[in-house]
């Protein structure tokens, strides 16, 4: 059985990159080494695997990335220092930011 991974980068620049796959050690690897030019992170390497959350089927992850994809960056930085209560707080206000 395959397992599926949500997780989340810090770029150089201070940003976060979210994503989803099947094999987390290969896919730092290609952000690592910039292997796909013109992507997000490879303007921005180094980079550094900060939070991960593991799956056993794909659709529930693809969810999760959507999900997190559209959390504030206050949002994101709770659930990686694993802040339950303040993101429970943060997950009660509406926010608006683009």
């Amino acid at each position: 059985m395959r397992t599926y991974y949500v997780y989340i980068l810090l770029c150089a620049d201070q940003s976060y990159y979210t994503g989803v796959t099947n094999n987390l050690g290969r896919r730092f690897i290609e952000h690592a080494t910039s292997r796909n030019p013109g992507s997000y992170t490879s303007s921005r390497l180094p980079v550094m695997i900060i939070y991960a959350e593991q799956f056993r089927n794909p659709f529930p992850a693809i969810l999760r990335e959507k999900q997190l994809k559209k959390w504030t960056r206050k949002k994101k930085e709770a659930l990686i220092a694993g802040k339950l209560d303040e993101l429970k707080s943060l997950a009660k206000k509406k926010s608006f930011s683009r």
